[in-house]
């Protein structure tokens, strides 16, 4: 109904502008006309001279050109008035009460004008100044009008505002206290011109950037971070909330972070502090020191980066905390788009959302991306007959995905280097398996567990050390229940099974971890 009444409108004013426009035009034409053809007659015909022709046919033009402007007048007024009504569903005289009553001060000027033409000499008097004071009048009545709606609106407002307030002793509704944001970033006051766009503040347009990142490489889309702040913070300091605070940092402003890659030639000045999203050491530097710290081979970046760089790394580490049934959905009925028996025959025939959404937290957790979701859930349905365990059914996917998750960790020569565990701690691991009817789970010795965890941490940090990733392979039985053993002191650690290497994949060994001896 509204769209139909603004193409009335639109419409009706169309038709009027053209009317008044055509007749304006012909008026001029009339006026042209009227002065030249009576120019060429007088002089030519009647022989009377030019400038005597002139004085006479121009006042006559003119009085006629004013003449006919009354007509073009109510013309022009008609339309305004017929324009006005194309676009209102009451009557006319309702109409025009609304309008005069919407502008009052219009009104009391057009009052005052008409009352001043009123006191001008040679005019009529009476006439303007009747039609001058009914307006005035008018426009008290318009203004009284308004000022009582004002008030009345104002009581209605009090009366709603004591009607929503609950009265002592009354249930408290507490229900709009219950939505929790899944992921919130807080920030100190004095990181504000960070977020603010109108400071030239870029950290939200980078969040906007790492959500379709992470889209394009996890498979998977981050919830939307909503971003405030909170003087109860450090002024420089930031922290990222998932109900509860999941990771913080502290940026100096005004400053650029510098990075020792070990690369670096020589040593600079600045704050020592620490990298926030991997806890390397770093500096804090003058920004016009940026050059001399690039040319003695730092990494610098500026603070938006430190916390977007800070917020990518979290959201990597806690992908699979994100992922909720509602999201296994979406990302389900986005690929029955392209492929609806795929997801048709899986859920719910095979496998319940549940079960699938574990297997995918599974995946996450392990950072490998849900983009080939067709292979995950073709191999979903394949598996699923032979059993329900989602740890199982995630070793499967992975060996189908086993180009995927080794394609960023292999050389231009088609090698990957990993570290290789000792058959000594292959074979405890696997007598130390415990099958239950929840599944199988690792059961170790603490201080056999500890000693292992040792000897692996010895072993990851030489191979971090001398700048290769971290990468144990192990046989596909023990692999998930090692990498569980590792992941709460070593998460960035890769374990990758045999199964999950490619026929043309090469192995280059950086050592073997050997179980620590006794203390």
């Amino acid at each position: 109904l509204e769209l139909e009444r603004e193409a009335q409108f639109h419409g009706a004013m169309d038709g009027a502008m053209k009317f008044v426009k055509g007749d304006a035009l012909a008026g001029m034409a009339i006026t042209a006309v009227n002065l030249l053809g009576g120019l060429l007659v007088v002089c030519l015909q009647r022989g009377l001279p030019i400038g005597e022709a002139l004085e006479r046919y121009t006042l006559l033009t003119i009085g006629d050109g004013l003449v006919s402007q009354i007509p073009a007048l109510v013309i022009s007024t008609s339309a305004g008035i017929i324009v006005s009504r194309a676009a209102s569903d009451v009557s006319m005289g309702k109409e025009f009460m609304q309008q005069f009553g919407l502008q009052p001060q219009a009104l009391a000027v057009s009052s005052g004008i008409i009352i001043l033409f009123g006191l001008i000499p040679g005019l009529p008097h009476l006439p303007f100044l009747l039609l001058g004071i009914l307006m005035g009048g008018i426009s008290l009545i318009a203004f009284n009008k308004t000022a009582a709606d004002k008030e009345e609106q104002k009581v209605e407002a009090e009366k709603e505002k004591k009607a929503a307030t609950p009265l002592p002793g009354a249930p408290e509704t507490v229900e709009s206290l219950l939505p929790l944001d899944i992921l919130q970033l807080e920030v100190g006051y004095g990181l504000i011109p960070l977020v603010d766009e109108a400071q030239e503040g870029d950290l939200l347009e980078r969040i906007r950037a790492i959500r379709r990142q992470f889209a394009m490489d996890m498979g998977m889309i981050i919830p939307p971070l909503h971003v405030r702040d909170n003087l109860q913070l450090k002024p420089d300091q930031y922290v990222l909330l998932k109900g509860v605070e999941v990771a913080k940092g502290e940026i100096m402003m005004g400053h650029l972070l510098a990075m020792d890659s070990g690369m670096a030639k020589r040593k600079i000045e600045g704050i020592p502090t620490m990298e926030p999203a991997f806890q390397l050491p770093a500096l804090w530097i003058d920004r016009e020191k940026k050059d001399e710290a690039q040319v003695a081979g730092y990494t610098v970046v500026d603070p938006s980066t430190v916390i977007a760089t800070h917020l990518t790394e979290v959201l990597r580490t806690h992908a699979d905390e994100l992922l909720g049934r509602q999201d296994t959905q979406k990302l389900l009925d986005n690929l029955a788009k392209t492929h609806p028996k795929v997801v048709e025959e899986l859920v719910p025939g095979l496998l319940p959302l549940g079960l699938v959404q574990k297997v995918l937290q599974n995946l996450l957790r392990e950072r490998v991306s849900l983009r080939d979701l067709l292979t995950i859930c073709e191999t979903l349905a394949d598996f699923a007959p032979l059993g329900k365990d989602p740890d199982i059914l995630t070793e499967y996917v992975r060996q189908k995905l086993a180009r995927s998750i080794i394609s960023s960790f292999v050389d231009e020569q088609g090698t990957i280097t990993v570290l290789t565990l000792s058959t000594q701690i292959e074979d405890i691991i696997r007598e130390s398996l415990q099958k239950t009817d929840q599944g199988v789970f690792l059961n170790m010795e603490p201080n056999l567990g500890q000693r292992l965890l040792a000897s692996a941490k010895t072993m990851v940090e030489k191979v971090s050390q001398e700048g290769y990733q971290p990468i144990i392979i192990c046989s596909p039985t023990i692999r998930r229940h090692f990498r569980r053993l590792l992941e709460r002191f070593m998460p960035h650690v890769m374990v990758l099974s045999h199964n999950e290497l490619t026929a043309q994949t090469q192995l280059q060994s950086l050592g073997t971890i050997e179980l620590n001896p006794k203390k």
